[in-house]
This record gives C-alpha cells, sequence and structure tokens, in this order.
C-alpha cells in the first residue's frame, strides 16, 4: 500500500496520492495490442489496490472506448478514486491522429452529457477543458464549464495546455483546480511560466507524459522504428536521428539510477514531483510491474546533487508535435 503523504488537489477539499494514472494507452496512441480490456481493468484495480486514487482519461480516447473501460475498472470502488476527464477535442481522422478543437459551449455540455453516461457515474471529480479553441472565446467556454459545476454535473475543473495569460483569463470567471501539460525531463517549458503561476494560486500541475513518453525510462534503443499505429511515429523527437541522438538524455538518467539503485523511469518521475508540492504526475503503462515501478518513485526522494545532475540533462533533439 502507497504510505508517501498525499498532495492537495488544487483548490479542492481533496487530497491524492502524487502518482496517478493516465489510461490513454489502454485504448489510444501507444495501446499494446497483447493487452486487451480485461488486463487493462486489472492494471486499474491493481493501482487502486496500491493507493493511486487520481486516473486520468478523455473522451478522445479511443475514441469514446477508455471512457467506458475506466468507468468499469473502477467500478464500485468510485468513492475511493478522483477521475478526471476532458473535452474539447473531436476526433477527425483516427488513422492520422488528426483532431479539430471544439469550444463551443454547446458542445461542452453535450460532451460532459456523454462521458457521465460513459463513465457510469453521477459527477465528474475533474473536467479538463482538453485544448483552447481558438475560434471560441475562452471566456464563453469556461463560462460553460462553471455552468457544469453548478448544475452538479462536475464537481472541479481544469484546463490543459493553457498559457499564463489564457489562465488568468479564465480564473476570475470560475477557479482553476488543476492545470495538465507537458511536463518532463525533456519537456520543461512550463518550469518558468504556468509551473510557478500555479504554485501561487494554490492550483495543481498535472503533468501528462512525465516518462518522455516512454523515452526516458531507457526501454527504447536507438534503433528503434515506430510504425503507424503508435503515436509516436508522428513526434519529431522520435524520428530515427532524434531517437539515436536524444540516447544522452536518457544515459545522464541511466547514471543517477545506477548510483540510487532504482529505474531511470523513477529518476524521471521522482525529478518531476521535486518541482513542487502542487506538482502530480500520471505516468501511463500497461503492465502491473511498470505501475508498481512508478508507485515507488512517490517515495523517492532525490538529493540536490542529483537534482543538480539532472537540470543538467541536454535539451532533445525535435520539437514535442
Amino acid at each position: 500500500m502507497a504510505r508517501v503523504a498525499q498532495r492537495t488537489l488544487g483548490n479542492s477539499k481533496r487530497s491524492v496520492f502524487p502518482v496517478g494514472l493516465g489510461c490513454m494507452g489502454f485504448s489510444w496512441g501507444y495501446r499494446d495490442k497483447s493487452v486487451d480490456s480485461a488486463a487493462a481493468m486489472d492494471v486499474i484495480r491493481r493501482a487502486i489496490d496500491l493507493g493511486v486514487d487520481h486516473f486520468d482519461t478523455a473522451d478522445v480516447y479511443g475514441p469514446f472506448t477508455n471512457e467506458a473501460l475506466v468507468g468499469r475498472a473502477i467500478g464500485d470502488r468510485r468513492d475511493r478514486v478522483v477521475i478526471a476527464t476532458k473535452a474539447g477535442l473531436i476526433v477527425e481522422d483516427q488513422a492520422t491522429y488528426r483532431f479539430r478543437r471544439d469550444g463551443r459551449p454547446e458542445h461542452i455540455r453535450e460532451a460532459c452529457d456523454a462521458s457521465l453516461e460513459r463513465l457510469g457515474v453521477d459527477a465528474i471529480d475533474l473536467y479538463y477543458l482538453h485544448r483552447i479553441d481558438p475560434g471560441v472565446p475562452i471566456e464563453e467556454t469556461w463560462g460553460a464549464m462553471g455552468e457544469l459545476v453548478a448544475a452538479g454535473k462536475v464537481r472541479h475543473l481544469g484546463v490543459s495546455e493553457a498559457s499564463v495569460e489564457e489562465l488568468e483569463r479564465i480564473f476570475p470567471i470560475h477557479p482553476v483546480t488543476a492545470v495538465q501539460s507537458e511536463l518532463s525531463l525533456w519537456t520543461r517549458d512550463y518550469l518558468t511560466g504556468v509551473v510557478p503561476w500555479c504554485a501561487a494560486r494554490g492550483v495543481s500541475f498535472v503533468a501528462f507524459a512525465p516518462l518522455g513518453r516512454g523515452f526516458l525510462t531507457g526501454s527504447i534503443a536507438s534503433d528503434a522504428r515506430f510504425d503507424s499505429e503508435d503515436f509516436r511515429s508522428t513526434l519529431p523527437r522520435f524520428g530515427a536521428e532524434a531517437v539515436a541522438e536524444n540516447q544522452r538524455i536518457v544515459a545522464s538518467v541511466r547514471a543517477v539510477a545506477a548510483r540510487r539503485g532504482v529505474t531511470p523511469a523513477q529518476i524521471a518521475l521522482a525529478w518531476v514531483l521535486a518541482q513542487g508540492e502542487r506538482v502530480l504526475v500520471i505516468p501511463g503503462t500497461q503492465r502491473r510491474k511498470y505501475l508498481e515501478e512508478n508507485v515507488a518513485a512517490a517515495d523517492l526522494d532525490l538529493t540536490p546533487g542529483d537534482l543538480e545532475e539532472l537540470d543538467a540533462v541536454p535539451a532533445p533533439l525535435g520539437g514535442r508535435y
């Protein structure tokens, strides 16, 4: 059972274990076809047994099937967990992972009702705007989301990939409980703006892809290639040249891991958690072994020397998208 101190979830009265579970990979993006829905639900249930109480999904994962999977897996242990899901994206081409943004209030309302039904819950604990739609004033979108809280369909609101300027625009309309964006040893953009903004206002920063979409685990060889069904095949950092060049980042993480007697993944997660008490991580995995490793990372305190060495890790070759 997890024994690490929990962290407060934004402005809510709820605390959660620092390491949550990102559930996208069970249905979308990186899916291992050898992992069926029964095995996926087993991982989710094992996570709850270990003390994980923060599960992240979205309507576009699958699309739609991921929410239903999460809801079934949690089942009668609903009161023990925080379920986070998202709206604001529509899948245009599943094969190429092409989306379009839709922040219209009517879409947000319809998406919320559909998510409630798929999850099999009366209220969504944390509802994110998945991406901000430049074609709709964010104040209108956020206002509609606030109405969902007033209606009792949603308990708390979050937003993904928002800038400080955008956060300042929506914060007076309805409190922001969490900001979800990518943060890892090879993606540090938000450390200079959004993470400090969250810390100053008691907002949680939820880091997705804290393991660099698997790269920081050290399990991806320098000659690795990704087929078209793997979301990473569309990302510049996972092109042939970048995968080979970015091994130097993994080498640095491995060195610290070897010294501490832990895995590179655990070092990578511990580094993200060390960026502030309001920071949470939601690594994804489809294997119980890696789930247990990830949970154990919350117990790992990095030394000042470890942090200095990791802070000096070189920037990656290739953009995020």
